[in-house]
C-alpha cells in the first residue's frame, strides 16, 4: 500500500499537563486504538511522531522522561521521529523516509487535533501528498481567549471545516476500514 498512518505527539507528555481531562481522553483512546488496530490489520506503516522541547523543563523536555508513547500504546512503530516544530516534517526526515517507501497517502491522528496534527496536515498536503485527517482519532482540550471558551468539540469542528477539501478529506476509522480492509466492522 501507499498509504502510512502518522501517530502524532501520543505520549507521556500530556497527561501531566493541566489541561488534560481524562473526560476527553477516554473515547479518543477508543477511536486511536482502533484506528492503530486497524492499520495493522491493514498492513499499513505507522509512524511514530514525537514533540519534544529540551531546556525547556516542561514536560516535552526530554530530561522529563515524558518522550515515550502514552500508555496504551506502546506499540512497535514502522519509524519514529522526534520534531522540535509544530509539524512534523520541519528537520525530522519524515519527508524522504516517505518518499523512499512510495507512501503518497498520510492518515492523521493523535494529539492536539488544532495544533501538531492540523500543521502537519498542511504540511504535508503543500508538499503533495493525499491526506485523511481522522478527526475522531484526534485529542484536544478546551482553550480561553479574551474571556470566552472554546469547547474540545468546537475546536475539532473548526478545524475540520478549515482542512476539508483544501488540505485533507476528513475521514473517520468505519470509512477507512471499508477502504483499508474492504469490509465494514
Amino acid at each position: 500500500m501507499t498509504t502510512a498512518l502518522l501517530l502524532i505527539d501520543v505520549q507521556a507528555s500530556f497527561p501531566v499537563r493541566d489541561y488534560w481531562n481524562e473526560a476527553l481522553a477516554d473515547p479518543w483512546r477508543e477511536r486511536q486504538r482502533e484506528l492503530l488496530d486497524l492499520a495493522r490489520e491493514a498492513g499499513l506503516p505507522v509512524v511514530r511522531i514525537f514533540h519534544e522541547a529540551p531546556d525547556s523543563g516542561t514536560p516535552f523536555d526530554p530530561e522529563r522522561g515524558l518522550i515515550r508513547p502514552l500508555d496504551g500504546f506502546e506499540d512497535a512503530a514502522a519509524a519514529t521521529f522526534h520534531k522540535r516544530a509544530h509539524n512534523a516534517f520541519t528537520d525530522t526526515g519524515l519527508e524522504v523516509w516517505l518518499r523512499e517507501r512510495g507512501i503518497q497517502r498520510l492518515a492523521i491522528s493523535g494529539i492536539r487535533t488544532e495544533q501538531c496534527c492540523e500543521i502537519t496536515t498542511r504540511v504535508a498536503s503543500d508538499l503533495g501528498f493525499a491526506v485523511d485527517f481522522v478527526a475522531e482519532a484526534t485529542l484536544t482540550f478546551p482553550m480561553t481567549r479574551h474571556g470566552r471558551t472554546w469547547s474540545a468539540e468546537e475546536i475539532r469542528a473548526r478545524t475540520e471545516l478549515v482542512l476539508e477539501g483544501r488540505f485533507a478529506r476528513i475521514a473517520d476509522v468505519a470509512t477507512l476500514r471499508e477502504e483499508w480492509c474492504g469490509a465494514v466492522a
